[in-house]
Formats: C-alpha cells, structure tokens, sequence
C-alpha cells in the first residue's frame, strides 16, 4: 500500500521586530505639559490689557495738582485751600505772567526766551522753578547755574537729607526728601540740602521777592509728602503768601532753544568705556576658561532598549581590546564581595566590606578554605592572561555559590 508522504510542516514565519520606540518629547507632549503656564500667560495678559484700558484718560502728568496718583500733588494743593490759600491753575504762560503772588513753574525749560522774559517782568513775590534747565536760569535767575559747570557733580539720588542752612521754611521743616539736580548758590543765593558742592534747593532775593530753584519736585508728591518735613517744607514755600498759580506745562512743546533734557549717558562719568574694556577681556578670558573645561553631564533620552546582557558584552569586548584584565578582575572581585557580604552578615564600610572580615567569614563558613585562600581569590594580584582571568572568573562563581549552599 503506497501512501503519501506527510507534508512537511510549514516554515514560521519569523516574528516581526518590534519597531523601536522613541522617548524623545513631541510637539504635543510638550504643549500638553506648559497648557497650564500658557493659560496663566494669557490670564495675565488679558488683565493687563484691561488694566490699561480701565485706567486710559486717567492719568495725568507728575506733579500735576490734578492727579490722586502717588507722583501728583493734589494733597498739597488741597492743604494749601484747606488753609485759606487760593490757588489756580493755568495751562497758558501768558496768563502766569499777572503777577500772581507765589508761580509754580514745573518744567520751565518748555517755554521760550519770550514767555520766559515776559514771566521775569511779571514782579512775583515768589518764583519757584522745579529742575530748570540752562536757558530757564539764565531768564528767570541769572546767578543761579548747574553745579556740573563747575565740575561738580551735577545730579544727586532722591532721599532723606539733613537741612544744612537758614531757609526759615527750611529750618522750620528739618530733614526732607530731596536730590535730582544740583545748583550753585550764587553770590546772593542759599543753598540748603546740600550734596558736596552743589544744592538741590537754593533761594535767591530779587527786587519783588525771591525765587526758589529745586532739583526735584519729589517732596511735594502724595506719595513723600507725609515723609519727613517734606509736608512742612512744601506748605512753607508754596504758602508764604495769600495767591498760588501753579504752570501745567504743555508737554507736546520743544524745548526751549539751547536747551534739553539730561539722558541716561549724562550721568555716566568720563573713562567708562576703559571699564568696559576691561570687563569684556575679563568676560573673555573667563570664557575661555571654561570652554577648555568639561561641561556638565547631559541626560538624553535613549531612543531604543538596550538589554543588560548585551551593555555586558560590549563592556567586556572594550576590556579585552584595551587588554585590560586587571580593570576587569577588580570588577569582578568587587561584584563578588558586594554579594558575599550580606549572605555572611559583613557590614559595608565606606560602601565596601572590610576584607579581614569578608575572609575570616568565609572561611568560617567553608572550613575547607583558609583564610588566606579566599584572600589570595577576592584581593589577590591580577591575572597575567586571558586564561588567568577566565579562571578567576569561575572560581569566584564557585566560592559565591558554595557560600549560598555550603
């Protein structure tokens, strides 16, 4: 009876690898992660705008008597009425020039020589001028100048000063919150407050009165005014007669001709730019310090697996190819040791076992080693060949497991 022949079984097919997977960041995992940071960022955003929007057509100028604000000075100007004094406000020049008993001039380097002569020629009883300018001093105070054109310094820091002459309304007030820019005395004037050579307050008599130079107007803002004497000095000055006309200035007009407003790089003292030279080939130098250095380590996501037992293997092909059997049989007498000793109850020292005891351990649990045996095995010399090390290999694997199971 003939018969066929089984079929042969079908070959397996083998199975797919599987494809690697990253562990990179994507676009949407890191979108997902800031959502939160997003939504506060816009959150914020759109308070701020609303903030300013709420607060548009509110905000008036500093040291604008209109203004609640910290840097206005409605406070003062309401204690001056609260007292009895009239006060009034003008926006034009020409109308602070009626001889008004007591004229506030915030910014007087935005009138022009015409406005700034026909305001000399008013005869008021008192002229105060808030930082002017050259041209301003010139006009209104010939005596009076900037403290830089004597080669002094020519702005000083806003805060706290001892009074420092016989101002009545400076003496009356004592300490007061005063700075910005600094002036000469002249040979008529007083200064008070001074800061080195100059002053930020002078006082100097003319034929009607007198007039008051100020390197600031930050003590007569709501926000200084009930620090120090400065509610006292500023009720002192802008009070010593019965009529206030406070200047608004119009903000939108040039300045006077020969005449601007200090900048930042007014302030900087000469030579600077050696410093800066000096601070960059320090910055270069340090540079390069570090450049030549090791930076810090890098964490980076491994894009696939790797197995143990392969890491293991190549470790091993880099020994072998750097024949380096004394390296590899430190690691292995090192791993056996760290076994051994929690099975033996040998405490670790500084992260390793101390050796007299890892070996009279062993020893007293395999009577069949000596000491001495299982020292030469865990902390002898290192292999002399690859045939050495294999060796040392399998003995160490036989004295671990002999430990476990004597």
């Amino acid at each position: 009876m003939t018969g066929t022949a089984p079929a042969a079984p079908a070959a397996e097919r083998p199975a797919a690898a599987p494809a690697p997977t990253s562990l990179a960041p994507t676009g949407r995992g890191l979108l997902r992660r800031a959502r939160w940071y997003l939504v506060f960022l816009v959150a914020l955003l759109i308070g701020a705008v609303c903030i300013a929007a709420l607060g548009r057509g509110h905000r008036y100028p500093p040291a604008d008597p209109r203004s609640h604000d910290a840097d206005g000075t409605h406070a003062v100007v309401a204690l001056l009425e609260h007292q009895g004094l009239k006060t009034d406000l003008t926006t034009d020049p020409a109308a602070a020039t009626g001889g008004a008993d007591t004229l506030v001039l915030p910014e007087p380097d935005l009138l022009d020589k015409a406005q700034l002569r026909a305001i000399a020629a008013a005869g008021h009883k008192r002229l105060i001028l808030i930082a002017p300018g050259p041209a301003a001093l010139t006009a209104l105070v010939p005596g009076i100048r900037p403290s830089d054109e004597d080669g002094g310094v020519p702005y000083a820091p806003v805060r706290s000063t001892p009074m420092s002459c016989s101002l009545t309304e400076a003496v009356r007030a004592g300490s007061a919150t005063m700075g910005g820019m600094l002036y000469t005395s002249g040979s008529r004037g007083e200064g008070c407050y001074s800061h080195g050579h100059g002053y930020p307050l002078v006082s100097t008599p003319t034929e009607d009165g007198d007039v008051i130079v100020l390197g600031s107007g930050s003590f007569l803002t709501n926000g200084e005014l009930a620090k120090d004497g400065n509610a006292s000095l500023a009720l002192g000055l802008l009070g010593s007669q019965p009529r206030l006309t406070w200047h608004l200035p119009d903000y939108s007009a040039p300045l006077a001709e020969g005449t601007r407003h200090k900048n930042f790089n007014d302030y900087i003292p000469k030579g600077w730019h050696w410093a800066f030279y000096q601070l960059a080939i320090a910055a270069g130098l340090a540079a390069l310090w570090r450049g030549r250095r090791l930076g810090p380590v890098v964490s980076e996501n491994l894009p696939v697996v790797v197995r143990a037992a392969e890491t293991t293997e190549g470790r091993a092909r880099l020994y072998r190819r750097a024949k380096a059997r004394g390296r590899a049989a430190e690691a292995l007498r090192r791993a056996a040791a760290h076994r051994l000793a929690p099975v033996l109850g040998v405490p670790l020292q500084a992260g390793a076992p101390e050796p007299e005891a890892l070996c009279a351990a062993v020893a007293g649990r395999l009577p069949a080693h000596p000491a001495g045996d299982v020292r030469a095995l865990l902390y002898g010399p290192p292999p002399t060949d690859d045939a050495a090390l294999l060796r040392l290999a399998d003995d160490l694997d036989a004295l671990e497991r002999q430990v476990r199971n004597p």
